[in-house]
């Protein structure tokens, strides 16, 4: 921000002092529906876009970056980096590291994406799904499932652990590598219509109950962004 020209009287009367308002990095990876790239490097999507709007809105000087999530977590982790990530889960690890704005999404119920074979055991609630604990379960390297995490710990099935897209996830599970990943409502709806193509006919997405209500989902910031920074985001943010 460059210092306005002031009168010499001014001068006379106090010292001048101005600071260049620091760009906050703003990072996210493709994940539609929540995060899809702009033509101008901002998101939109379920959390992209109100994100941006609260970027804009508040008037907080940012620079958008795609880049992959363990690369993003890195950031946040680093005290002295000036960054933010769009549409995380608020958990208590986070937030030792993190600062977190208001709720800028929050999911609606969680599912399961199986392949066929699975679906065709007919599980249907998750109490009797925690019985099974040979099920191969795929989970997204340092990705949190909220309310899912608890169950999961407890549960204890036989997770594997992906670094891959959520397109070769989906692979995973058609092939019958495992057999399910848990998946929001809106993403697993988005997944087999868009994303699935050739694997769309062994894939099942399932409902089952007394599934723990989707999460909301924040701008988590390192701690190095100023808590000015986060209140005026915060002022900007229309979910509720």
């Amino acid at each position: 921000m460059k210092c306005s020209a002031v009168v010499a009287a001014s001068l006379l009367l106090a010292p001048l002092t101005c600071a260049a308002e620091e760009i906050i990095q703003a990072t996210y990876s493709d994940r539609p529906p929540y995060l899809l790239p702009q033509a101008d490097g901002s998101p939109a999507g379920l959390t992209g876009t109100p994100a941006a709007a609260a970027f804009k809105g508040s008037g907080v000087a940012v620079r958008w970056a795609r880049m992959p999530t363990n690369r993003q977590l890195a950031l946040i982790k680093d005290p002295h980096s000036l960054s933010c990530a769009i549409g995380w889960f608020a958990t208590p690890e986070r937030m030792e590291y993190a600062k977190f704005t208001k709720a800028i999404y929050r999911d609606k119920s969680w599912m399961l994406l199986a392949n066929a074979a699975f679906a065709a055991r007919g599980i249907s609630s998750i109490s009797e799904l925690e019985s099974h604990r040979d099920i191969r379960v795929l989970v997204k390297d340092n990705y949190s499932y909220g309310g899912i995490d608890k169950f999961i710990q407890k549960w204890n099935p036989v997770v594997a652990v992906s670094t891959a897209s959520t397109i070769k996830m989906l692979q995973s599970v058609a092939k019958g590598a495992v057999d399910m990943m848990f998946v929001s409502e809106d993403e697993g709806n988005y997944i087999l219509k868009h994303e699935a193509g050739e694997y769309a006919a062994n894939l099942r997405l399932l409902t089952l109950k007394d599934m723990p209500r989707g999460g909301e989902r924040h701008i988590m910031c390192s701690k190095g962004v100023p808590d000015e920074v986060i209140n005026r985001l915060n002022k900007a943010i229309t979910f509720k």
